[in-house]
């Protein structure tokens, strides 16, 4: 007998919506089973999608996708949502290399509305959509469900500023399942719920608005009376203020409560807004207990849960900078780590225990991380960023004007920078050394292993201008770490290995495949460090001794780290042949990130096979003969 015999009847939501309400609970009992065993052999994001199991039932059962517009932010959620849009089959290879996307993806399916991957769009999208449907005449309703973290960025106050008097028929759901001002959740918020949303209140309130439209002292005195009894009962005085018809707080895994209430919001206009109390790991104990622990995971046993980590396993660099973060407070109480809202992930845990008083998590809000850690620098203080290079994008606007230009001591540890995996093309750290290295005063450092990032976030944390430390996600190849806290020569690379005729420069993670290429072609290998200030008296050195310089580094090709190879070989006056690898001009998919780079050609066997097509074309007669720089300097190796 199959273990989900209503969930086997339910391909697309259509089918769906013909079940009666009360076989509702039990297909979201057996999605949520369907969830934990699916993902316990996939890995991926659980506890939040846990949590939404029920909403996502109710949106799909109450509104006509997708010629409705459910708008998700983040993604992290919506796998119950893509179970229930006929992609059940295709959870089985979910994140992998040609499989399904962990977030939605509008490519993949047409119930996958809006793109997204990065957290606090939704709102903004879904006015746009339903602002369109009013232009164009079309009758469709259009619903962006938020997260209350996500809700703690700028973009998303922006977005319900302009929506509230944008006269547009939106609903947004606020799926809140950490905010402290929430009250309890009962019969007496359900009963209000379904008051405040329903049509005989909503008639009456406007009609109410007619009959004293002749009086504005009497109307305005009618509208404070409803605001004042509303906002005693719930706590959505802001959003009523904004111009949203608030509704709420409701138990948003009580099906007998939303969808009653979605059905009214459904047939009222202009801009609403339902504030749902979830759980993340509902339904699963291991996960409801912590959900921090199941948020991202890879495989397990569901009966069994997460295992310990293993004893002795390699750290990661993100561990490496915890324990350097840690350190280097002890040292210097000047320091302030500063994290938008990526405590676990960046490696703040320990620090955040031990110096509570210069720990900050402000939140998924990085311009605002930025800027206060800019405030910070001007008052003396030494404050070190850890963000994802993906999220540092969204306070670029702020790296410039607010740190950058006014030369400001702020180190940004940046985690995830190349390919990341299973996340994909959201999460790749594809840009960063190519919008950093642009900006003036910045410096940028690439660890091509476990040392040189502790020494490189030591070198960062003494100078007296903006900094990035750029380095991988997971662990490096195992380099022996000096625990002292010592710093690199500024600008400064080194030669690893001795060849002829090709050069490999190697910017940070590239540095191991740069080596093994160099075995089989012998090549000379040079550990790059700094794309800014970069080594130019190491460039002109290997452009005098080799006939094919080769840069690499797991960044966009255009304007990364070769484009400043490219950038110093013609300043020096050396006509000597470059070639640039780097990650190619289109958004890279999910997989594994050795299969990714094994693809795009950025391993060993792929450095090699570039070099000796180059090889080929340069040894065509019409080649022009290699010729040394105008200003060569002997070059001197740093200690």
């Amino acid at each position: 007998m199959t273990p989900y015999p209503l969930l086997d009847t339910i391909s697309y939501p259509a089918q769906l919506r013909k079940l009666d309400r009360r076989h509702l609970p039990q297909l979201a009992s057996e999605l949520r089973t369907f969830l934990v065993e699916s993902v316990s052999r996939t890995g991926g994001h659980l506890s939040s999608n846990l949590g939404t199991v029920e909403l996502t039932v109710a949106l799909h059962y109450v509104f006509e996708t997708p010629h409705d517009r459910l708008v998700w932010d983040v993604g992290h959620q919506t796998y119950a949502h893509k179970v229930l849009t006929g992609r059940r089959a295709g959870m089985a290879r979910l994140r992998m290399h040609g499989g399904v996307s962990g977030f939605p993806k509008r490519s993949e399916s047409e119930y996958d509305t809006f793109g997204v991957g990065h957290s606090s769009t939704s709102i903004s999208a879904a006015l746009g959509m339903a602002l369109a449907a009013k232009i164009k005449h079309e009758t469709r309703k259009v619903v962006a469900i938020i997260g209350d973290g996500a809700m703690s960025a700028g973009q998303a106050f922006e977005a319900l500023n302009n929506a509230g008097v944008a006269d547009a028929d939106m609903l947004v759901v606020l799926n809140d399942n950490d905010m402290s001002i929430s009250p309890p959740v009962g019969a007496l918020n359900r009963y209000l719920a379904r008051l405040f949303s329903g049509s005989t209140f909503n008639a009456a309130r406007k009609a109410g608005e007619k009959i004293l439209d002749f009086s504005p002292s009497l109307l305005e005195f009618a509208k404070r009376a409803e605001e004042h009894v509303k906002g005693m009962l719930t706590p959505g005085t802001l959003f009523e203020e904004l111009g949203f018809n608030y509704i709420g707080p409701i138990d948003g895994h009580d099906l007998e409560s939303l969808v009653p209430t979605l059905l009214n919001l459904k047939n009222l206009k202009g801009p609403q807004f339902l504030h749902v109390i979830t759980k993340k790991g509902q339904g699963y104990k291991l996960a409801e207990v912590d959900p921090i622990l199941y948020h991202g995971v890879s495989q397990f046993k569901p009966e069994v849960g997460i295992a310990g980590g293993k004893s002795g396993a390699k750290p990661t660099y993100t561990q490496i900078f915890g324990d350097w973060l840690c350190d280097m407070a002890a040292a210097d109480p000047r320091l302030v780590g500063i994290t938008p809202a990526m405590r676990e992930g960046s490696g703040l845990l320990r620090f955040s225990e031990r110096y509570p008083d210069r720990y900050h998590d402000v939140g998924i809000a990085e311009q605002h991380a930025v800027t206060f850690a800019a405030g910070l620098a001007c008052e003396g203080m030494r404050p070190v960023l850890a963000i994802y290079s993906t999220f540092l994008q969204r306070g670029y606007d702020q790296l410039v004007h607010d740190v950058a230009l006014q030369n400001l001591p702020v180190v940004f540890a940046l985690d995830r920078g190349g390919l990341v995996g299973a996340d994909g093309p959201t999460h790749h750290g594809a840009f960063d050394l190519s919008f950093l290295t642009c900006i003036p005063n910045m410096v940028v450092m690439t660890p091509a292993d476990e040392d040189e990032c502790r020494k490189m976030l030591t070198t960062a944390y003494h100078l007296d201008c903006p900094s990035a430390v750029r380095y991988p996600r997971g662990t490096g190849p195992g380099a022996v770490i000096e625990p002292t806290l010592v710093g690199l020569p500024l600008g400064k690379g080194q030669i690893r290995r001795r060849g002829s005729k090709v050069a490999l420069l190697a910017f940070g993670s590239m540095l191991t495949p740069a080596l093994a290429a160099a075995e089989e072609i012998d090549a000379t290998v040079a550990n790059m460090r700094f794309v800014k200030p970069i080594d130019r008296e190491l460039i002109a050195t290997l452009a005098a001794e080799h006939s094919l310089l080769v840069s690499v580094e797991e960044n966009a090709l255009i304007g990364g780290a070769g484009s400043e190879v490219e950038r110093i070989l013609e300043e020096l006056g050396c006509t000597v042949q470059l070639l640039r690898m780097g990650l190619p001009d289109h958004f890279v998919e999910q997989g594994d990130q050795a299969l990714l780079l094994a693809e795009i050609g950025l391993d060993g066997d792929g450095i090699v096979s570039a070099i000796r097509a180059r090889q080929g074309r340069l040894a065509d007669p019409g080649q022009p003969p290699h010729m040394a720089c105008d200003d060569q300097q002997d070059y001197q190796e740093p200690r």
